[in-house]
């Protein structure tokens, strides 16, 4: 057997060493060959409603693992290994797979004897290692896009989730997380971020019309705006530039209405530019209110348009929510709209969260006003926490 601290080293080579469509039976294999309680295990990837962990094998004879309320999705949730004692003749461990704060799913582990400390500390780091190597294996092979569906998406929404960066990410100063609904047949809405040395920039869009059309009319405003930001452009040159191009391509008969946010890590500054519909609320201690901003022409609906940012300043603590119209416009069955009030009890409702759960939670009261149905507009949730 090999020594414990060795064991983690030995599992990324062998995931290195395997074909990139092979690498659920690689990590199983290894795991098992290494940790002599580990009698069995088994990958297990999220779907696109972050509802169900679904079984890497194909074809599989284990069931789809619900997150809510499972020992599966508290390890999926906290990125922590939990063991379920109860789970059926074998104890089971759960190890979360993640790379970088973005959760893809969790390693499901049968065991004959309980895992020490140190066991425990190692799965979480094989489970990073695993996570990583998944985000390079994605690309080359549609293996782990095929599980990670439990039905078929529209094809606007295979361009939406495309584009996504992550859906997690975790800096020294911040954790931000966000989801999409209907995650299935989402067209419009999506998000962006990226975070830098000594920065964080993120964009929150939606884009008009319905269907493929709404879907390409973002792809073409995320395009835009990454092109733009990766030039140089700061936040108000970044939305110029973007809003050009949108108008150049639709003549401003379709447009994007876009928020855009960029945050100096060390001194918690923000600059912000408000292109449309997408809101903003803050969490300070228990207090939520919107924050205001100057509201200016959407991407793409006028030619020249000139945009200015507005400063924010971020307090340790603070949580933001961004919400898109398809969130606080929701008609309600009862009558009117989900509106500001209902919003910022859901916001509220948070508090005791981390910020991966948040999307979910708003999300999930959105929709629990609607019984369970499906959303009839897209609707766009992420999560900013700032420490």
């Amino acid at each position: 057997m090999a020594k414990p601290h060795l064991r983690s080293g030995e599992v990324e080579r062998a995931l290195r060493a395997a074909p990139a469509h092979a690498l659920p039976e690689a990590l199983a294999g290894a795991v098992t060959a290494r940790f002599p309680q580990v009698t069995g295990a088994r990958l297990y990837l999220v779907d696109y409603r972050l509802a169900s962990l679904l079984p890497a094998e194909s074809p599989s004879e284990h069931e789809p693992i619900a997150v809510p309320g499972t020992p599966a999705g508290r390890a999926f949730a906290s990125l922590r290994p939990v063991p379920d004692p109860a789970g059926s003749r074998a104890r089971r461990v759960f190890v979360p797979v993640a790379a970088r704060g973005d959760r893809m799913g969790v390693l499901a582990l049968d065991v004959d004897a309980p895992c020490s400390r140190e066991d425990f500390a190692e799965l979480a780091d094989i489970g990073e290692i695993a996570g990583g190597a998944l985000k390079v294996a994605w690309a080359l092979t549609d293996r782990y896009e095929r599980v990670r569906r439990d039905r078929r998406l529209t094809l606007a929404a295979e361009l939406q989730w495309q584009l996504l960066p992550g859906q997690t990410c975790a800096g020294e100063r911040f954790d931000l997380a966000g989801h999409l609904e209907p995650a299935y047949s989402v067209a419009g809405d999506n998000f962006d971020w990226t975070a830098e040395r000594d920065h964080l920039t993120l964009s929150v869009t939606n884009g008009a019309g319905e269907g493929i059309r709404a879907a390409l009319l973002t792809s073409l405003t995320v395009g835009a705006l990454r092109n733009a930001r990766r030039g140089g452009a700061d936040l108000a040159e970044q939305a110029s530039l973007a809003a050009d191009i949108v108008h150049a391509r639709y003549g401003g008969e379709w447009f994007t209405e876009t928020l855009l946010m960029r945050v100096d890590l060390a001194s918690g500054e923000a600059t912000v530019v408000d292109a449309g519909s997408p809101r903003v609320l803050r969490m300070r201690g228990t207090r939520v209110a919107r924050v205001e901003l100057e509201q200016q022409m959407p991407l793409g609906m006028f030619a020249d348009t000139e945009y200015r940012a507005q400063r924010l300043r971020l307090e340790s603590g603070d949580r933001l929510v961004i919400v898109s119209d398809g969130v606080y416009s929701a008609p309600h069955p009862g009558g009117g709209d989900f509106g500001t009030h209902r919003l910022e009890q859901a916001v509220r409702g948070t508090r005791l969260q981390d910020a991966s759960g948040v999307p979910l939670a708003i999300i999930g009261e959105l929709m629990s006003t609607h019984e369970g149905a499906e959303l009839a507009d897209d609707a766009v949730v992420v999560c900013v926490d700032w420490h």
